[in-house]
């Protein structure tokens, strides 16, 4: 692994506590901090080494969130977003990708591939209008990019699978209209806003297209682009249970119930949730390495990856937040009345983490897909 970016990581797991009121307050990351995010190379994970970036390898992507995610779960979640939004320089042209991530070593991109916008072809590129939700990060973004259906003549483009083409658009900051749409439970400091565009045009060389092939033939574009959303997803849930863990056992040594007399450390039942809490953590995580593992083994041969491979990437990923989430309820239930005050970081670990459940890459869906897989039936992939 690269050890700078490890380390880096783990120096903002011990700083970002501190912050994460604040964050809360704001309903973002100031910008300072996605400033020095940036720097940090967190960023730059995904993109290309040819364009300036990190290109590192999974593991190293999942083990920077997860540790990030043990100091604040917001700030983890815009990393995610960042880097895994840095993943479209390796498809983009390579005018637009030098233009948008070889230009500015800190640059910061986010976006959703949903397609909620129109894209009508004209010269040289295309005039699009549309509105996405949970635009993470956007505040702080330079680029923020939106899936759009294409059309050419007023008609639905189709792609060469005769199923409507759908466009991811790149716009620049001061293109887009950011709506104060983010009052939420949880991942508060996310700033995950609304966005929107009216009849803007976009050049060709700042589109994808989606389910497109990557531009460059390294391992990492070879790996399967929702399995690393997915497991980034997962590994921001892991990181806010493994913190729910920390916090308690700092809790439980000290706390002495009223009436009680021995502290939470020293009862049976909290022992045993604290060693339910870790192997739950644990094992999920081990999971998730291995499906990493066995998915990159082809990567690196140029092989495809054939479903089992995929959806294991998936079920490891899903498997790890809802073990994260497993997690975090027992030790809150554990910690008893002093988790509900606000200055408790289990609270924050708690509202967090069930935030996460509700991302479609690894909602409740995916679990029947890989059975399907599984026992060998047809159907609709979605992995």
């Amino acid at each position: 692994m690269t050890e700078s970016i490890i380390d880096s990581a783990k120096d903002w797991s011990d700083r970002l506590p501190q912050l994460a009121g604040q964050f809360e307050e704001e309903g973002k990351l100031s910008a300072t901090i996605a400033a020095e995010l940036g720097e940090a190379g967190f960023f730059r994970m995904l993109v290309p080494a040819v364009y300036g970036g990190l290109q590192v390898h999974p593991l190293e992507f999942i083990e920077v969130l997860k540790l990030i995610a043990m100091g604040d779960g917001s700030a983890a979640w815009n990393v995610m977003i960042g880097a895994t939004t840095g993943l479209l320089s390796a498809s983009l042209p390579e005018q637009g990708a030098r233009e948008i991530y070889a230009s500015d070593a800190q640059v910061l991109s986010v976006g959703v591939t949903a397609p909620a916008g129109r894209a009508d072809r004209i010269e040289g590129g295309y005039r699009v209008t549309g509105r996405w939700p949970f635009g993470s990060g956007c505040q702080n973004a330079q680029w923020i990019s939106g899936g759009c259906f294409v059309y050419e003549h007023g008609e639905s483009a189709m792609d060469t699978k005769n199923h409507p083409e759908v466009r991811l658009m790149i716009f620049s900051a001061d293109q887009v209209n950011i709506e104060n749409t983010w009052d939420v439970v949880g991942l508060r400091g996310t700033g995950s806003h609304h966005f929107s565009v009216k009849d803007v045009f976009v050049p060709d060389r700042r589109t994808v297209l989606i389910g497109g092939r990557a531009n460059i033939s390294e391992p990492l574009y070879q790996f399967p682009l929702l399995g690393l959303l997915a497991l980034g997803v997962a590994s921001v849930a892991l990181g806010i249970g493994f913190r729910a863990l920390d916090e308690f056992s700092q809790l439980a040594v000290t706390k002495q119930s009223t009436g009680a007399s021995r502290k939470l450390a020293e009862r049976g039942a909290v022992q045993a949730s604290v060693a339910r809490s870790l192997a739950d953590l644990r094992s999920a995580e081990a999971f998730m390495k291995e499906a990493v593992n066995n998915a990159w083994d082809y990567a690196e041969q140029g092989d495809p990856l054939d479903a089992a491979l995929k959806s294991a990437l998936r079920l490891a990923a899903a498997n790890g937040t809802h073990s994260a989430v497993a997690a975090v309820d027992r030790l809150y239930d554990a910690a008893g009345g002093s988790a509900i005050y606000m200055d408790s970081p289990l609270q924050q670990c708690f509202r967090d983490v069930h935030v996460v459940t509700q991302h479609i890459m690894v909602a409740n869906p995916i679990y029947e897909v890989v059975g399907r897989v599984h026992l060998g039936l047809p159907g609709r992939s979605m992995l």
